[in-house]
């Protein structure tokens, strides 16, 4: 059985020069505690010593590594893009070569059809302001903050529509996402996270976009540099995270995790229970930010994925996705 014992001791390799936080942000910003390793953390050699001369990849030896140390932040992505189950362990570089061409063309071909109806997808540039009035109509004047673009004939198919009015709303949450990390002062990166989400958003019209997912997507873009890869991985993790996401006028997605999470609570420390009732928090609401974003806005950058990968994608890929304890996979 695979233990998680985190990595949070002094002495170490210090990583937060790979994901550099803006010299204003820095006392706002919670410590990095996570420290890379010799010996435990996955590094690059021990990474690419588990392939076999034909890219097979000895997954169970890299996961003990991962629950012993985490990952440097070096190899992140590749590895990233196996635990989201992005690629079978057991395929072939030849394979795995064919499958990453064949997913960059359909993206590419996703985002073209999505130029055709907003030119400024895959322009390096994004809105924060709305293109188009509600009932379908042309807005009256455009935005210099939408770069003096805004929908010129009225919009009469419903799907489109929906679209198009949650296109500012993703903007306005790209402008806030990680906003502390250098990686997000260009433009061009924050467009790129906006293209993913507005993408993902226009090929699953049953949930929409949600704020939150931008947390979610975040890591994705800053890990993998074609923005192919990154959209995959985002897609991959949102199949085992979309229900937290569906927000009815009666129910949350995430209600069923709350109520999972104040029985664990009861039965560990009952006290800490009764204290959170007798404050009414009982229902454990304070919590849905943590479980619908998995932690990302209480840790700092890299503890989060560090968080990430010894607990939920290596337990879930280790016990088998279809076996994985639920409280895991919700």
């Amino acid at each position: 059985m695979i233990c998680c014992g985190f990595m949070w001791k002094s002495g170490g390799e210090d990583l937060q020069g790979f994901y550099p936080v803006r010299e204003e942000c820095v006392a706002d910003v919670p410590r990095t505690r996570f420290k890379s390793r010799a010996g435990k953390t996955l590094s690059a050699r021990k990474w690419h010593a588990a392939f076999t001369g034909d890219g097979h990849l000895d997954m169970e030896r890299v996961l003990r590594r991962i629950q012993r140390g985490g990952i440097h932040p070096s190899i992140k992505g590749e590895v990233w893009e196996f635990l989201l189950g992005a690629y079978d362990p057991d395929s072939t570089f030849e394979e795995r070569n064919k499958l990453r061409n064949h997913r960059r063309e359909q993206y590419y071909a996703w985002k073209e059809e999505c130029k055709n109806m907003v030119p400024l997808v895959g322009s390096g540039k994004f809105v924060t302001m709305a293109v188009v009035a509600e009932d379908g109509q042309p807005l009256e004047e455009s935005s210099v903050d939408n770069q003096e673009w805004v929908v010129k004939i009225a919009i009469t198919d419903k799907r489109v529509l929906q679209w198009m009015l949650v296109l500012s709303q993703i903007g306005l949450d790209v402008v806030r996402t990680d906003r502390y990390l250098c990686f997000y002062e260009s433009e061009s990166n924050q467009a790129r996270l906006w293209d993913i989400l507005s993408i993902y958003t226009w090929l699953n019209p049953d949930i929409g976009y949600v704020q939150g997912m931008n947390d979610i997507c975040s890591p994705m873009i800053i890990l993998l540099e074609d923005e192919a890869d990154a959209f995959w991985c985002f897609e991959r993790a949102m199949r085992r995270l979309r229900e937290n996401f569906r927000t009815t006028a009666t129910s949350m997605g995430v209600q069923t995790q709350l109520g999972m999470l104040s029985q664990v609570i009861k039965t560990v420390d009952p006290r800490l229970h009764q204290h959170l009732e007798d404050l009414d928090g009982g229902e454990y609401l304070f919590a849905i930010r943590m479980l619908m974003v998995l932690f990302r806005r209480e840790f700092s950058f890299l503890d989060a994925l560090y968080l990430w990968e010894v607990t939920r994608f290596c337990l879930c890929f280790y016990f088998g996705y279809n076996n994985c304890p639920h409280f895991l996979m919700s």
